[in-house]
């Protein structure tokens, strides 16, 4: 016996605005779930105030108390959520460190407009793709001198369809409805892995803006800037449980923190037995998480412990990397976030910047994103070269600031 399919996840709606809902997982456990979850809740757009998690190695248990938006899609967050979710028939003998089935790659198409350029353009055709369900796996922006957008996105379908005419359709009606006439043309074809792989370009960077992103020195003084949440407060307790090493965070809440904590316990193979999640105030939250390693052991290894802590406090502080630098008579934005070792990356990334720069009244002159190996961590990094027009707007600060803020949800 088992419980039904609908009953995986249930959703509890609050009766009054601004109140939280709340969400309830309970389905078998399966390596990373709690990732996997908490990217897709990142994706909707949901404010998470309380978490409770409890899973025995075979079951899993997990309650969110969320905080939705007006357009919150409530049913397809659902679907999405139960789609992450293992089979109840895959509970049985099963244990959380089962090797994973390597899932089939999804088909990746290419999406090509042309379009007269406007403020804030890109930014909303990225949220066209958002509201369609349609990843963005990289992305080619150019503008051409009489003012035109040569635009390729080279794309996956959350919902499989984009191989069928009508799925071609409604994105070409739906990216019409927003561009109106300065719509000039769109294209959708499928394309081999081999053209995915040319379009990332070179598999490095310039030295200059390794040193200037990912250096331990710069990343330190920036710990301490405005641009850095409050060092984060992680204490270690190996005698409370005589099977599990409780890990106690508090810190400054921002956007996507449970999937940052979760993604960093799933690339370190460590499960998560029980774990309580709550926002103190509006910005400070405390978690506890009592935690194994896949053997089914505590940590005892003092160098893993301090190894986990420190990408633990790394992650809660800069959970991604945003830089603007020189690049001719022109500016550079970059932001980098780090790649799962599932190869997932961070969702809503391009989003957001594409928000904060139309926010700002900046344009975009060019605009692409690759994945590049820098150490032992593969990134996702995001290049917008900016049109900063006659000079009159924002400082550049002011851009870098903006474009955190809006990243981290201080905006």
């Amino acid at each position: 016996m088992g419980i039904l399919y609908d009953d995986v996840v249930l959703l509890n709606h609050s009766e009054r605005e601004g109140e939280p809902s709340v969400i309830t997982v309970n389905c078998p456990d399966k390596t990373g779930l709690g990732s996997d979850l908490c990217r897709i809740i990142l994706f909707f757009g949901l404010t998470v105030v309380r978490v409770d998690v409890s899973t025995d190695g075979i079951w899993c248990y997990i309650v969110f108390w969320v905080v939705g938006r007006p357009d919150t899609r409530w049913n397809l967050l659902k679907k999405r959520l139960m789609g992450a979710c293992p089979s109840c028939s895959s509970a049985s003998g099963i244990s959380y460190y089962r090797a994973e089935l390597s899932p089939r790659p999804p088909e990746v198409f290419l999406l090509t407009f042309c379009c007269n350029d406007r403020r804030g353009l890109l930014h909303d055709v990225t949220a066209v793709l958002s509201e369609l369900e349609l990843t963005i796996k990289k992305v080619k922006v150019s503008t051409t001198p009489d003012g035109k957008v040569m635009d390729l996105f080279f794309i996956t379908d959350t919902r499989e369809l984009l191989h069928t005419k009508k799925r071609q359709e409604d994105t070409h009606y739906q990216l019409k409805s927003v561009l109106g006439d300065a719509m000039i043309s769109c294209d959708i074809e499928m394309v081999g892995s081999e053209i995915t792989e040319c379009s990332q370009g070179p598999s490095f960077l310039p030295q200059e803006i390794v040193e200037d992103m990912f250096s331990f020195e710069i990343l330190h003084e920036q710990l301490s800037t405005s641009l850095a949440c409050n060092k984060a407060i992680i204490t270690v307790d190996n005698l409370m449980s005589p099977g599990h090493t409780l890990i106690k965070i508090a810190c400054q809440d921002h956007k996507g923190l449970l999937y940052d904590i979760m993604r960093t316990l799933k690339d370190y193979n460590i499960q998560i037995s029980y774990g309580r999640f709550a926002a103190k105030t509006k910005t400070e939250c405390e978690l506890d998480l009592f935690i194994m390693q896949a053997d089914g052991k505590k940590i005892v290894d003092h160098s893993k412990l301090n190894g986990l802590c420190s990408r633990l406090q790394m992650e809660l502080c800069r959970p991604l990397r945003v830089s603007l630098m020189n690049r001719g008579p022109d500016a550079e934005l970059l932001v980098a976030n780090p790649v799962e070792l599932s190869g997932k990356g961070r969702p809503i990334v391009f989003y957001d910047i594409t928000l904060a720069l139309k926010m700002l009244n900046i344009g975009i002159f060019s605009a692409e994103v690759g994945r590049y190996q820098i150490g032992d961590r593969e990134w996702e990094i995001y290049r917008v070269l900016l049109d900063e027009g006659n000079g009159s707007g924002p400082s550049r600060n002011k851009i870098v600031e903006a474009v955190w803020n809006m990243l981290m949800g201080w905006e």
